[in-house]
């Protein structure tokens, strides 16, 4: 089971020599389960996503929306294989469930005039998934993918993938109550071998961005703490979050959770199975 960052900015893209360590795509995380490639969320690094895929001679993958912010979809329209007749492309979400459809909300963003054509030039075998939080997923053989609920504007979903005896859990946007732990996202990251999570801004800025819809890379080691989660990945770094101050909350973090640290854009991690 391997996992790789495409995209971990937050909000809008950004590019400079201040961002070059950790990289300025929004987010795109690349899950892979075998041969079977799983891909969350189609911000801004997705489009390098598609040319390693088309490189690598990739022909199948399920999509999965966490919601439909710009930054989380700016990329769909420029991801490859949605133009490429030989490849098999399944768009899931479940954040909008019983107000638009999957399709819906894939038509209504890439179209004129907020987009030049319509999905009808996409030339893959184009099909989309339904569902509801708290849905149990089979996307592929042998792979169950979990959901829940998250606290954001508008909605959003957080995923949990479980394959070979491993986990992964995609946490993002959430924002947390100060003082409480999220049952719905504990759920979703108990004893997960990586614990992807929204750390968008600190504890000290909350009261700022109150009702952004976010939360803090303080708030990740206090759930993995009570979930017993091995690993962190924080992700959605605030478009402003310098690579000196990305260090710097690593080398925060570390003191209080040894395997916590900031994912960067090109970051691979690997899993061993453990069944099978």
């Amino acid at each position: 089971m391997s996992v790789r960052f495409w995209g971990t900015r937050g909000s809008i893209p950004v590019s400079g020599p201040q961002f070059s360590r950790y990289g300025g795509n929004t987010i795109c995380v690349e899950i892979r389960c075998g041969d079977e490639v799983l891909i969350f969320d189609a911000g801004s690094g997705i489009p390098p996503a598609g040319l390693a895929m088309k490189a690598e001679g990739v022909n199948q993958v399920d999509l999965f929306f966490s919601h439909c912010h710009y930054d989380h979809i700016i990329g769909l329209p420029y991801f490859k294989p949605l133009y490429n007749h030989e490849c098999a492309v399944k768009i899931w979400s479940g954040h909008l469930a019983g107000t638009m459809t999957t399709r819906e909300i894939v038509c209504e963003f890439m179209r004129p005039p907020w987009f030049p054509v319509d999905p009808k030039i996409c030339r893959a075998h184009l099909a989309y998934g339904d569902f509801r939080a708290g849905d149990v997923l089979e996307p592929r053989r042998n792979v169950t993918v979990r959901t829940g609920n998250l606290n954001h504007p508008g909605g959003a979903i957080g995923y949990r993938v479980e394959w070979g005896g491993r986990s992964v859990a995609m946490i993002t946007d959430t924002e947390h109550e100060p003082g409480t732990l999220d049952p719905e996202v504990l759920k979703l990251i108990e004893n997960a071998d990586l614990f992807i999570y929204d750390c968008c801004y600190t504890d000290e800025e909350m009261e700022i961005f109150k009702g952004f819809g976010h939360s803090t890379w303080q708030q990740a080691i206090r759930l993995a703490r009570a979930a017993n989660v091995k690993e962190i990945a924080f992700i959605h770094h605030a478009p402003w979050r310098t690579d000196a101050e990305l260090e710097e909350i690593d080398r925060l973090a570390a003191a209080e959770f040894p395997h916590a640290f900031s994912a960067r854009d090109g970051q691979v991690l690997e899993y061993v199975a453990s069944d099978g």
